[in-house]
């Protein structure tokens, strides 16, 4: 009779703990689906968080949740990075925060030993996942292509991270700034756009991007009528669409007079006008961040002639997103 009871006793609570189809809990209350399609699901919000992530990282700190981080991105110790974020985390100020990895490498061993009870990181970096989820740590993969997937990132990170109505009013804030941007010029002829990235003055993103995204918002449209996301080509193909305008994603190597005075490019339009112009800082124009706001709002300002601020304009940003001035 005793074997008996404990065995009826056992079924209860076996069946009082139904699992799914993965064989996880049914009562963990935390459910989201991440950029692969699978599902993170926590019994309780994060507190001890790996992010390998920088734009994934900003997004944490802008929703006040830092506390939660035990492990950074190796490249917040860069010298780009890390004057901005050193200001928001005296953890990152003093380097105290370890660093376990980034898009291109990860230390399983170091990411183990910091006990994380969820880790953000690349969806392209695989078999870092398959190694991370073997040893049972829950992994949110992230894959941005749209400003949609920035305000989704947010909008998750909001529930695994237990600060939803900071999201959502993150989320608000940004949306009803771009629509602010695209409506203001909207009666206006749209000026052609040639996006140059940092790797060479061939190196430009075509229409499914956020590059175009960035673009559509500040009233312009891409002089690059490709469909793909990041694309090479050829000085003839810049002469054939030959934009009103050439803006430059941050370049250490290259600036709006090297482009202005190079021979090959002396026939382009936006050359000849001097119509050539370099986004500040990677830090304060990451469109993979709520911060695709002000990117935009400089490329308006410079296809329409209409003078901005920049430092006052940025301050107002980063004290709505951040909390503080930096």
């Amino acid at each position: 009779m005793f074997r008996v009871k404990i065995i009826v006793t056992a079924f209860i609570i076996l069946c009082s703990c139904s699992t799914n189809e993965k064989g996880e809990s049914e009562d963990m209350p935390i459910r989201v689906t991440d950029f692969r399609g699978n599902e993170t699901a926590l019994s309780k919000p994060a507190e001890r968080v790996v992010c390998l992530i920088e734009s994934a990282l900003s997004g944490i700190y802008m929703l006040g949740q830092q506390h939660r981080l035990v492990a950074v991105p190796s490249n917040i110790y860069d010298q780009s990075l890390y004057k901005y974020y050193a200001q928001l985390d005296p953890r990152i100020s003093d380097k105290s925060l370890p660093a376990p990895g980034n898009w291109d490498f990860i230390s399983l061993e170091q990411i183990a030993g910091l006990k994380p009870d969820l880790v953000i990181i690349w969806a392209s970096q695989t078999s870092a996942i398959e190694s991370i989820e073997r040893l049972g740590i829950p992994v949110y993969a992230v894959m941005l292509h749209s400003f949609e997937d920035v305000y989704k990132e947010i909008a998750d990170f909001g529930l695994l991270f237990d600060s939803k109505e900071r999201a959502d009013s993150l989320i608000k804030l940004t949306r009803g700034r771009l629509e602010e941007i695209s409506s203001r010029y909207e009666n206006d002829t749209p000026e052609s756009v040639y996006f140059m990235w940092a790797q060479g003055i061939t190196e430009t993103s075509g229409l499914n991007s956020t590059v175009n995204e960035l673009l559509t918002v500040s009233g312009t449209v891409n002089a690059c009528l490709m469909e793909q996301e990041h694309v090479s080509v050829s000085i003839e193909k810049l002469y054939d669409w030959d934009p009103d305008m050439i803006v430059m994603w941050h370049n250490d190597r290259l600036s709006p007079e090297d482009i202005i005075a190079n021979p090959l490019l002396q026939g382009l339009n936006a050359v000849q006008n001097k119509r050539v112009y370099e986004l500040p800082g990677v830090f304060s124009c990451d469109f993979w961040t709520l911060k695709m706001q002000f990117p935009a709002q400089l490329i308006a300002s410079w296809a329409y002639s209409d003078p901005i601020d920049q430092d006052q304009i940025l301050n107002e940003m980063y004290l709505s997103l951040y909390g503080k001035p930096l």
